[in-house]
């Protein structure tokens, strides 16, 4: 395999970014979207957003998280707005929340569907 072939099941996250980002600009709304992984009750989608456009408040899954590819967005929601550039990752609340573009913008949002003990932390990571 050479270095610029990829394995099946393997997605190139700036490609796909890349198309829609491209996807969105020609859209009415200015946004576009491409679920890419759905294994059991994760979910992984490539969201672009053209800058001046928005996600509407909506509720959050159990757990989810949005990790920018490219551009700024704000994530805001009744108690907080936080401004979030590429390279940068943040968890989503568990509240009513939207998405707002200030650049044209391209991020992964990582959702679990459900979990065994109904979205309550399950103590990963702490120290015991």
């Amino acid at each position: 395999m050479t270095s610029h072939e990829v394995r099946a099941g393997v997605t190139d996250l700036e490609d796909l970014a890349r198309e829609h980002l491209a996807l969105a600009a020609a859209s009415p709304h200015g946004r576009s979207a491409h679920l890419f992984v759905h294994d059991g009750p994760l979910r992984q989608t490539m969201v672009a957003i053209i800058a001046g456009s928005e996600l509407a408040e909506h509720n959050a899954p159990p757990a989810a998280s949005l990790q920018v590819l490219t551009g700024r967005i704000v994530l805001w929601s009744a108690d907080a707005e936080d401004e979030v550039a590429a390279g940068g990752v943040i968890s989503i609340p568990q509240a009513r929340h939207g998405v707002r573009a200030l650049e044209d913008s391209a991020f992964v949002l990582t959702a679990v569907t459900s979990t065994p003990l109904g979205g309550r932390d399950w103590g990963i990571g702490q120290e015991h």
